[in-house]
């Protein structure tokens, strides 16, 4: 497993590394009933993950030079839950394209397929 990055350069690198959807990508996919399916609810109707991407494409409109420590902090939530969740797999390999891991993964702005297509 990864260990955390220690500066504000090593998490920008990772963060990068972990989310391999783009914001458009990110944008469309969070409008899907598939992404809306998957997750813990966060108190009002929308899942965390849900939650998640919506920062994460706030953090990939912006500059390197323009993050804020919260930001910072969200990139490494970023980098916890995805290395977290890769790591777990799907209960059912036949069914990754459609599996709840997959669109939990996606929320967090990783889609595990889209290395391997």
């Amino acid at each position: 497993m990864a260990t955390a990055p220690s500066n504000s350069n090593d998490i920008y690198a990772t963060f990068k590394q972990d989310v391999n959807m783009t914001a458009s990508e990110l944008e469309k996919w969070l409008k899907t009933d598939e992404s809306k399916s998957v997750g813990q609810d966060s108190g009002d109707g929308s899942s965390i993950g849900h939650h998640s991407g919506e920062r994460i494409i706030n953090i990939l409109h912006k500059n390197k030079a323009d993050l804020t420590p919260d930001d910072e902090a969200h990139m490494h939530k970023v980098h916890s839950y995805v290395s977290r969740h890769s790591a777990q797999g799907p209960h059912h390999a036949a069914d990754v394209a459609t599996s709840r891991w997959r669109y939990s993964l996606m929320n967090w702005g990783h889609d595990p397929l889209k290395d391997k297509k």
